[in-house]
């Protein structure tokens, strides 16, 4: 897989007021991009568990935390790998 670096400078004061280092930070920024790009419909549950660097069910179920609902499909997909 080719893959593509964006460097995002972020302010030092954000990375105190968060209370985090500059890897937690930018793996939580892939995670909340991929969901808000997901919630949009922007990218398929598979693209957006890419960009998350997540397999495609701990992404569906990673949704929950960020209050974001898989799409009814996505859901009847999760129901049956796991029923």
């Amino acid at each position: 897989m080719i893959t593509r670096q964006i460097v995002i400078e972020i302010p030092e004061t954000i990375l105190l007021a968060e209370k985090t280092d500059e890897a937690s930070f930018g793996k939580e920024m892939r995670i909340l991009s991929a969901v808000k790009l997901y919630e949009l419909g922007r990218l398929s549950s598979g693209r957006a568990a890419e960009l998350a660097g997540m397999s495609r069910i701990e992404f569906l179920y990673a949704l929950d935390r960020y209050k974001v609902f898989p799409f009814a499909a996505e859901l009847s997909d999760l129901e049956s790998s796991h029923g």
